[in-house]
C-alpha cells in the first residue's frame, strides 16, 4: 500500500475537512474530545469545535499527521504531547504509567473507504517521524480491544491489534478493554 504521510499544518486544514466531511468525523467532534472537558465538548459539538480545531491548527505545532493516497486525504492520527489533552488527566483508566515523557496518540480516523486496509497500522509507524518534531522519543497511546459488534466509528482512540502490528507494547491495563500502550522510537543515526 503506497501512501504518504504530512503533518496538519494550516495549508492542509481542507484536506482534514474533506476526509472528516461535515460531520467532523464523528458527532461533531474535530479532534477536540481530548482538549476539553465534556460539557465543553458537549456544547461545542459540530461547528464551534471545528473552529476550536483550526485555532489549535494555526497556532502550531502540528496536532497530527494525514495520510494520503496520492493527493487524497484517507487517514488522520492525533499525536501532540500528553499535556496537550486534559481528558488523560481526569482519567483513573489512562492515567500515566509513570513520569516519561510522552508523545499521546488520542485518535485515529480513516475514511470508511479504506478501513481494514492496514492504514491505522502504517498511520501508528508513521506517528514516530512526527513525535520526533515534537522532541519526543516515546509514543503512547490508548486503544480498545474491539468488543464484537461494535462500530468502526467508536473505535477512534486505535484497536490494540493495529497498535501491536505497528511495534507497540501494552504496558499498563486498568479497564477490561482499554490497554495503555508504548513504542519507543531508536536514537537518530
Amino acid at each position: 500500500m503506497r501512501l504518504s504521510f504530512a503533518p496538519l499544518t494550516p495549508d492542509r486544514w481542507r484536506d482534514l475537512e474533506t476526509l472528516f466531511g461535515s460531520r467532523g468525523a464523528c458527532a461533531g467532534c474535530w479532534c477536540m474530545y481530548p482538549r476539553l472537558s465534556r460539557s465543553a465538548w458537549d456544547a461545542g459539538k459540530g461547528a464551534p469545535n471545528k473552529r476550536a480545531f483550526k485555532r489549535v491548527v494555526a497556532a502550531g505545532p502540528p496536532p497530527g499527521i494525514l495520510a494520503y493516497r496520492g493527493v487524497t486525504p484517507i487517514g488522520w492520527c492525533a499525536i501532540a504531547p500528553r499535556d496537550s489533552y486534559p481528558l488523560l488527566a481526569r482519567s483513573r483508566v489512562l492515567a500515566p504509567v509513570d513520569e516519561a515523557r510522552v508523545a499521546s496518540i488520542t485518535c485515529l480516523f480513516v475514511a470508511k473507504s479504506e478501513r481494514h486496509r492496514g492504514v491505522s497500522r502504517l498511520l501508528l509507524k508513521a506517528a514516530g517521524a512526527h513525535a520526533r518534531t515534537l522532541g519526543l522519543r516515546l509514543l503512547e497511546g490508548y486503544p480498545t480491544d474491539k468488543p464484537k459488534g461494535q462500530p468502526d466509528a467508536f473505535m477512534w482512540t486505535g484497536l490494540a491489534s493495529a497498535f501491536r502490528a505497528a511495534g507497540f507494547v501494552e504496558v499498563a491495563r486498568r479497564s477490561k478493554t482499554r490497554p495503555i500502550m508504548r513504542r519507543t522510537l531508536p536514537p537518530r543515526r
